[in-house]
């Protein structure tokens, strides 16, 4: 079994920020919760998140004897960006083997969407990165009319927003089944004020010309990637998800048959931040199965 020191659940380690350099020079920023020398598990968030996405998750795995690492994708959030906006899919498929050696020999991956697909290319050029991998959300196939209305509502305020209350206002009609609103100070940490005084999203913008667009045609090598996959695997995908469908699913459980499927209730695409509770349950329950040492 995939042993970790046991804590009261009600305890939570406290976040220590962490800086590592990329293999190319560029600053990679992460937060570890927990302890060294604990299971690793390293958090990959999707496109235009940052490492805060798993905050949550993070503190609770942590309290269990896990040390989470989540990290910023370069481009994103504390990260630093690429010259020219010079964005392939070979850097980050790079930063997060870079990643796996700094978390040590014992790391699970655990990638939503866009991060969980760097993970199946990370690993199918390295099967022995990780060992075992979390899928969240995401498949090789996938249903273009919901990344289509991700990537709408990416590029929808190219010039930013006046104030912290209009860009509250817009996540709400993004996410209008979340009962909370984000409150305007919660949004600080994922937006940047520029020197004219707009907030802007804290990601590169030329990651939607160069990483997203035609994303597609990506597919057949994310499909060979899946079926070279030997190691453990979670898909956790959201019962009401618009990116991934019973077909993308079946497909993917086809092409990897050692993988275990999830479905959370009640969660969209943005499966941690709606259902971060059953979320984070069926990570831990996942990566307490899993045997010790390499697969």
């Amino acid at each position: 079994m995939f042993e970790a020191r046991q804590m009261p659940a009600n305890t939570l380690t406290p976040k220590v920020p962490v800086t590592l350099l990329s293999d190319d020079g560029l600053v990679l920023s992460c937060d570890m919760h927990g302890n060294a020398g604990d299971p690793a598990l390293v958090f990959a968030h999707g496109f235009g998140q940052t490492r805060l996405a798993w905050q949550g998750s993070a503190a609770r795995l942590a309290a269990q004897g896990f040390l989470s690492l989540c990290f910023d994708a370069r481009g994103h959030g504390g990260s630093g960006w690429q010259p020219r906006g010079d964005y392939a899919l070979d850097h980050f498929i790079a930063d997060q083997a870079s990643l796996a050696r700094y978390a040590g020999p014992s790391a699970v991956l655990v990638g939503a969407s866009f991060g969980g697909l760097i993970g199946l290319l990370a690993q199918a050029s390295q099967p022995q990165l990780f060992r075992a991998l979390v899928l969240v959300d995401i498949t090789p196939r996938w249903e273009t009319a919901g990344v289509e209305r991700i990537l709408s509502f990416m590029r929808a305020h190219p010039d930013g927003f006046a104030s912290l209350e209009q860009a509250a206002a817009s996540i709400a009609s993004y996410l209008p089944h979340r009962r909370e609103t984000r409150s305007p100070q919660r949004l600080q940490s994922l937006l940047v004020q520029r020197e004219d005084g707009r907030y802007r999203w804290h990601w590169d913008p030329a990651l939607l010309d160069r990483v997203a667009e035609n994303s597609e045609r990506h597919q057949a090598v994310l499909i060979e990637a899946a079926r070279q996959i030997r190691v453990p695997v979670l898909l956790l995908s959201g019962s009401d998800s618009d990116v991934v469908s019973q077909s993308t699913i079946a497909e993917f459980l086809q092409l990897v048959p050692q993988a275990r499927h999830v479905v959370v209730p009640r969660a969209t695409h943005m499966v941690a931040g709606d259902r971060n509770d059953l979320f984070t349950d069926a990570v831990l329950s996942f990566v307490r199965t899993l045997p010790p040492g390499r697969v």
